[in-house]
C-alpha cells in the first residue's frame, strides 16, 4: 500500500458546530422515541434528519436532490456515526422519514424540541413574537378542496395545505404560494412553534386562534406580541385571556380620532438621559386607557421623530407628484368637448378618483357650439389642494399606537411596551434566516403539500438549531467580557453563527495510518470552541 492511500481528509469545517448542537437538544433521541428504530435500517430516522439539519446549515446552494453528494467529501463518521456512508442517505430514505414524520405528527415533534431547549438553556419566555410570511412555490399541486370540511377544521389541520395564490410577501402573486407563521422568544429569537397554513391564508383570521393554540402547547405565562393583524374585536375576544401588546390600525375611528387629536407629552429633562440609555431618546408618547371589542386596555400614542420625518418626506413627495399628474389631467379636461354637462362631471369625478391630496374643480360649464354647428360643452376648472386631508397626513406624521391588556396592576412601562414592540422584528430576522439564497430550500423541489409541510418543519429546525448556537456564544462572550473580531476586524460580544461558521472553514478530519486527527484547529478557533456546548467541543478536540 502506498504512502498516499494510507491518508483520508475529509472537510469537518463549521459542520461539527451543528452537530453538536443538534447532539446537545437530544433531536435524535426524540426523533427515535417518536418514530421508533428498526433494526433492520442502517441508518435511523433521527440521524436521517440529523444529516438534513447538517445539510441545511452547511450553507451549501445544493437543493435536497443532491444531498448524498453533500457528504462525499465531509467527515460523515465523525459527524453521523461509525460505519454510516454517504450512499445510506439516498432519495428513498429521506423520503420515508418525511413521510413518517408528517404521519406522527410535525406539531408534536417541534414542541417536544423546543420544551427540551426551554428547559436546558433557560430560554426568558416574557415576551414571545408572532408574524407570518408566504413562500412562493412552483408546480400544480392540485388537490380538491372542500370548502364546508376546511372551515370546520381546527387550527392544526389534521389535513395536508392546499398550495395556491394569495397576499405574497415575496413580490410574486403570480405563484401559488404556503404560508408560515411563526412565534419566536424574544430572548435569542429562538422558533417557539411553527403551522404551516393554506397559501390563501389570512392573518386577521387565523392570528388569534394560532396564540390560543400555542399558550395550549407551551404552558407559561408569556406576553404575546404581534402586528396589527391581530388586532380586531373577533380576535379579542379569542385572546382575552392571554397577555398581549399589539399594534392598533389606523382604520379604526378611535385611532383616527386620537392621532388627530392627542398631544404627546413632552419628555421631561430627568427623562432624557433614561430614555438615551434604552435607545429611546427620539420617541414621545401619551397613554390612554380605552375599551375597544369589550377589553379594557392601554392605548400607547406614540411620536417618533425619525419616522416623523420621513413621513412628511414622502408627503412632500407625493404632492410633488400629483400637482404634474394633475396638471395633465386638467388641461386634458379643458380641452375636451362634452355631448351633456352629466358627462363632463362624470368624466371630473373620474379624474378626481385618482388623486389624494388635490383635487380639480368645476368653475363654470360654458354651453357653446362646436365646427359642425353642435351644442357642446365645455369646462373650465382648477385644482385646489384638500388642505384637511394634508393637514390629517401632516398631523398622523410619525405617529402609530400600540395597545396592550396589561392594565392596573399588570400595567406595563410605556417604555417597555414601545421597546417590546420594536422588538418584533425578530420573526422578521427568522423569516430572512428561511428565506436566505444559501439556505437548503432556496427553491421547493418537492411535489406533495405533505412534504412542503415536513421541509417547512425541517427549516425551522435549523433555524432554532442556528440562533440558540448564536445566543450561547454571545451569552458567553458576554460574561466572559472578551469579544472576537468580527468581518471587518473589529472586536465585538455580538458576533453572528453565520460568521463563526465562516471562521471554521478549513478544518480537516484526517485518518493518518489508522491515526485520526483534526487540522487546522488554531487558538482563536479552541477560544470559540470553549464558548461553545460540550457537545461542539467533542467533535473538534
Amino acid at each position: 500500500m502506498s504512502y498516499l492511500e494510507e491518508i483520508q481528509v475529509k472537510n469537518l469545517d463549521h459542520l461539527g458546530i451543528v452537530a453538536g448542537l443538534i447532539d446537545e437538544i437530544g433531536i435524535v433521541k426524540i426523533i427515535n422515541n417518536k418514530l421508533g428504530i428498526d433494526v433492520r435500517e442502517k441508518i435511523s430516522a433521527g440521524t436521517v434528519v440529523k444529516s438534513i439539519l447538517i445539510n441545511g446549515l452547511g450553507f451549501v446552494s445544493r437543493p435536497l436532490y443532491l444531498f448524498s453528494q453533500f457528504f462525499q467529501d465531509k467527515a460523515i463518521e465523525k459527524l453521523l456515526g461509525e460505519r454510516i456512508k454517504p450512499d445510506y442517505l439516498n432519495d428513498d430514505k429521506i423520503g420515508r422519514v418525511m413521510d413518517e414524520l408528517y404521519k406522527y405528527g410535525l406539531n408534536n415533534i417541534f414542541i417536544e424540541v423546543v420544551l427540551e431547549v426551554i428547559k436546558k438553556f433557560k430560554i426568558d419566555l416574557k415576551y414571545s413574537h408572532l408574524d407570518s410570511t408566504s413562500f412562493h412555490l412552483d408546480g400544480e399541486y392540485k388537490r380538491e378542496e372542500d370548502k364546508e370540511k376546511q372551515e370546520e377544521e381546527k387550527i392544526i389541520k389534521e389535513r395536508p395545505i392546499f398550495i395556491k395564490k394569495g397576499y405574497s410577501r415575496d413580490h410574486r402573486p403570480d405563484l401559488k404560494q404556503c404560508v408560515l407563521d411563526l412565534i419566536t422568544s424574544q430572548d435569542g429569537d429562538i422558533p417557539l412553534f411553527v403551522r404551516v397554513g393554506d397559501g390563501n391564508e389570512s392573518d386577521k383570521a387565523v392570528f388569534g386562534k394560532v396564540l390560543v393554540e400555542f399558550k395550549k402547547q407551551i404552558k407559561f405565562d408569556s406576553i404575546m406580541v404581534c402586528d396589527s393583524a391581530l388586532y380586531g374585536q373577533e380576535n379579542l375576544q379569542i385572546i382575552q385571556h392571554l397577555k398581549w401588546i399589539t399594534r392598533v390600525p389606523m382604520t379604526i375611528k378611535k385611532a383616527k380620532e386620537l392621532v388627530q387629536n392627542i398631544e404627546v407629552e413632552e419628555v421631561k429633562d430627568e427623562d432624557k438621559e433614561k430614555r438615551s440609555d434604552l435607545n429611546l431618546e427620539s420617541y414621545t408618547w401619551k397613554e390612554e386607557i380605552v375599551t375597544y371589542g369589550g377589553i379594557k386596555q392601554t392605548w400607547l400614542i406614540v411620536l417618533s421623530e425619525k419616522r416623523q420625518k420621513s413621513d412628511l418626506e414622502k408627503l412632500e413627495k407625493q404632492l410633488s407628484q400629483e400637482e404634474k399628474k394633475s396638471q395633465k389631467f386638467l388641461k386634458e379636461i379643458q380641452s375636451e368637448e362634452f355631448e351633456h354637462p352629466q358627462a363632463a362631471r362624470y368624466k371630473l369625478k373620474a379624474i378626481n378618483k385618482k388623486l389624494r391630496l388635490l383635487e380639480i374643480k368645476e368653475v363654470e360649464l360654458i354651453e357653446t357650439y362646436s365646427k359642425k354647428k353642435e351644442k357642446i360643452y365645455k369646462m373650465i376648472s382648477l385644482i385646489i389642494k384638500k388642505d384637511e386631508e394634508i393637514s390629517r397626513k401632516t398631523k398622523e406624521a410619525g405617529k402609530f399606537i400600540l395597545a396592550t391588556n396589561l392594565v392596573e396592576e399588570n400595567k406595563l412601562e410605556a417604555s417597555e411596551i414601545l421597546i417590546t414592540y420594536k422588538n418584533q422584528q425578530s420573526t422578521e430576522r427568522g423569516f430572512r434566516f428561511l428565506k436566505d439564497p444559501l439556505f437548503f430550500t432556496d427553491s421547493f423541489f418537492v411535489e406533495k403539500p405533505e412534504r412542503i409541510e415536513t421541509m417547512l418543519f425541517l427549516m425551522s429546525l435549523c433555524l432554532l438549531i442556528y440562533n440558540l448556537g448564536q445566543r450561547e456564544l454571545r451569552n458567553c462572550l458576554k460574561r466572559v467580557k472578551k469579544g472576537i473580531n468580527n468581518q471587518v476586524g473589529k472586536v465585538t460580544l455580538r458576533p453572528t453563527l453565520r460568521w463563526i461558521f465562516q471562521c471554521f472553514q478549513g478544518i480537516h478530519y484526517v485518518i493518518l495510518n489508522g491515526v485520526k486527527q483534526i487540522v487546522n484547529l488554531t487558538e482563536e478557533r479552541r477560544f470559540i470552541l470553549s464558548l461553545l456546548p460540550a457537545s461542539c467541543q467533542r467533535y473538534y478536540l
